[in-house]
């Protein structure tokens, strides 16, 4: 079973919450975020989130495609993942990253078919490789749920 089973067809921001805190304990992460791919001005517009300072809400709120360990997952369109956030130097994530304590960090794509619909991440408080597996299994996790992220 699929923790995106329990999704209704055009989920509320309580659902989604209910499905991201469902997905970073199963990643045994403390932190992520959902984003969605507003067409408007391509910029990942946040749709739920766990573990983010509020002094980056407005800077986790939009992001740019290409920007950021998010941003970058949804122009490669495949997952990114930094080991240890706090001492990362390879300029992929945002300066203001580092407040969130995160160290161990993945970021994917939610693609359906090859159509971006937003991303998903998820973060761990120590440093961390994620395996094949995860990184496939967060990518297959993102497939299930990507026409419910799409706007109605």
């Amino acid at each position: 079973m699929s923790l995106a089973d329990d999704l209704s067809q055009n989920p509320d921001d309580a659902e989604w919450s209910r499905f991201l805190e469902a997905t970073i304990a199963d990643f045994d992460c403390t932190t992520g975020t959902l984003h969605r791919l507003d067409l408007s001005d391509q910029h990942l517009k946040l749709v739920a989130h766990r573990g983010i300072p509020e002094q980056l809400m407005p800077i986790v709120g939009s992001i740019p495609i290409g920007k950021g360990i998010a941003g970058t997952a949804a122009l490669r369109l495949e997952p990114v993942e930094i080991c240890n956030l706090q001492t990362d130097t390879s300029g992929v994530a945002k300066p203001g990253a580092k407040q969130t304590n995160v160290q161990g960090s993945l970021a994917v794509p939610v693609l359906d078919g090859d159509r971006l619909c937003g991303t998903l991440g998820v973060g761990k408080l120590v440093p961390y490789d994620f395996s094949d597996e995860e990184k496939h299994r967060l990518m297959t996790l993102g497939q299930a749920i990507a026409i419910r992220l799409l706007p109605a």
